[in-house]
C-alpha cells in the first residue's frame, strides 16, 4: 500500500507516518522502481501500536521502549510493568494538578459578580497576581 492508503487505515494522516519514520520508531519501506514507497502489512500493525501508546500519552521514548520490548517477547513483563507504573504515577501527577488548577479557576470565578459599574474582579485578579501569590508564570522569591 501506499503512504496515504498507509495513513487513512491507520485513521492518522501522511505526515504523523513520515515523522515516526524520521523518529526511526516506523521502519521504512521498501520503495517501488518509480521511488514510491511501498508499505506492508507489518507497517500498519506497527503504526497502529504506536497510535494507541499515544493516545494513552505515552511519551514517544517509552513507546521506542515498547516496541523493543514486543520485539522480544521472550523478555520478562516487569520492565514493560515497571514502563506503565512509572506513566501511571505521571498521570496520577497530572490528575492532582489539575484539580489543584481547577480548583483556583474556579475560586477565581467566585469574584465575579456580574457588575458592570465596576471593574472585572477576574482581570484586576489577573493584574496583580505576581504580586499577591505564587504560580506557574510568577514563581515565589
Amino acid at each position: 500500500m501506499k503512504i496515504g492508503e498507509l495513513a487513512a487505515q491507520a485513521g492518522c494522516d501522511v505526515q504523523t507516518v513520515r515523522f515516526y519514520e524520521r523518529e526511526g520508531l516506523l521502519a521504512e519501506p521498501e520503495r517501488e522502481p518509480s521511488g514510491y514507497r511501498r508499505y506492508a502489512t507489518r507497517h500498519l500493525q506497527r503504526l497502529q501500536f504506536i497510535r494507541h501508546c499515544r493516545s494513552l500519552d505515552v511519551p514517544l521514548p517509552d513507546v521506542r521502549d515498547l516496541l523493543a520490548f514486543a520485539a522480544a517477547p521472550d523478555r520478562s513483563c516487569a520492565q514493560v510493568n515497571t514502563l506503565l507504573d512509572e506513566h501511571i504515577a505521571t498521570v496520577q501527577q497530572r490528575l492532582k494538578a489539575l484539580r489543584a488548577l481547577e480548583k483556583q479557576l474556579l475560586a477565581l470565578r467566585k469574584q465575579c459578580d456580574g457588575d458592570t459599574s465596576h471593574p472585572c474582579a477576574i482581570l484586576e485578579s489577573f493584574m496583580t497576581a505576581a504580586e499577591e501569590h505564587a504560580c506557574a508564570c510568577h514563581p515565589a522569591a
